[in-house]
């Protein structure tokens, strides 16, 4: 978890400091720079330039159950509770002694971003459900040196972070993007569908695969015919000699009939229930969608539940945000269209193109 107070100028900012200086200035444990002391009495100003609180950054940087490094602008620490409340609250900890350290009022902005991953959006919603504010990054966005090897650690991460937020709080906006959260019931409904596309996912590996394993020995039965698993079950099979398949393939191949079976199960039974496990909100939309001319309810619901449950003020916006807005490289005499740029949402980018 990576923080930064912004409502204080360091006496560093006055002159430019050597790398090795601003490292120390950064991290817990490295000794400050001599030259540059900070000043004994800690008053907080009153009210930030633009009349709001004084305001404090912070940024946590994605590493779900392992770690989190935090880091402020004198230190860099690390939560490693094994359980997300006790780490969400020794980051609400750290907030508190900051606050105190600084001598910041209890009513102080606290701005809080971390990086999009596996953690998705529980930690915003645990955060606003506390006061703070909060932004989701995403980590692609965050300006890195190009060179063909740069030092790459947890603190330099969380510093690199910390100064790109603290950036985007002051209006330059290109110095990272913000994800847009959706509401808890949004996010819910998207499961409908993924569950849905992983389904029929699976029917289509559990075929392929008796499909292949019946070749190896010459059987060419078609695996997609509702009869086969009967002829499976009675013996019916043979190889290529027309000799019975061996015990053990035919074992295996029970069993995948077996899973496969149950997975056609679900699939019906998620067919026959999705329509009615939807808010009403979201089945306006898909009703909307379907009344043009080639959606169907099944890409009218996915656009809905993938797409639509934000809005969007032109096309542009659409292209960008499921990956189709072009990527031009025009540098010198070079002009190459390098096609779209497949960022954004992968599933509803399939299903458009």
């Amino acid at each position: 978890m990576s923080f930064n107070i912004s409502g204080r100028r360091s006496p560093c900012e006055d002159r430019p400091a050597a790398a090795d200086e601003s490292a120390a200035s950064w991290c817990i444990g490295l000794r400050r720079p001599r030259r540059c002391p900070m000043p004994r009495r800690r008053q907080a100003p009153s009210v930030d330039p633009d009349g709001s609180p004084p305001t404090r950054s912070v940024h946590r940087s994605a590493y779900p159950r392992v770690r989190w490094p935090r880091a402020v602008p004198s230190a860099v620490h690390t939560v490693a509770e094994p359980q997300a409340v006790s780490r969400l609250q020794a980051v609400l900890t750290l907030i508190g002694q900051q606050k105190e350290k600084w001598a910041l009022p209890a009513d102080a902005r606290v701005v809080v971003s971390y990086e999009a991953g596996q953690d998705a959006f529980w930690i915003f919603r645990a955060l606003q459900a506390c006061g703070i504010e909060c932004h989701v990054v995403d980590p692609a966005s965050i300006p890195v040196e190009r060179h063909k090897r740069r030092a790459k650690t947890d603190r330099l991460d969380a510093i690199k972070l910390v100064i790109s937020l603290s950036a985007w709080l002051r209006g330059e906006r290109d110095r990272m993007r913000v994800i847009r959260v959706p509401s808890a019931q949004d996010e819910a409904s998207r499961h409908l569908m993924r569950d849905r596309g992983q389904l029929q996912k699976e029917v289509l590996q559990h075929r392929d695969r008796m499909r292949k394993l019946l070749v190896t020995l010459g059987c060419w039965d078609e695996v997609d015919s509702r009869k086969f698993a009967g002829r499976l079950a009675r013996g019916e099979l043979r190889c290529h000699d027309g000799a019975p398949l061996p015990a053990e393939l035919h074992e295996r191949l029970l069993r995948e009939c077996a899973r496969l079976t149950l997975v056609e199960q679900q699939l019906v039974t998620l067919e026959k229930t999705r329509e009615a496990s939807l808010p009403e909100p979201a089945r306006e939309r898909i009703d909307r969608l379907t009344r043009l001319s080639g959606i169907g309810p099944v890409g009218g619901s996915r656009l809905a539940l993938e797409l639509f449950w934000r809005q969007f003020s032109n096309r542009r916006q659409v292209g960008a945000c499921v990956g189709l807005a072009p990527q031009p490289f025009d540098s010198g005499e070079s002009r190459v269209d390098q096609g779209i740029s497949k960022q954004g949402n992968r599933r509803v980018r399939a299903l458009l193109a």
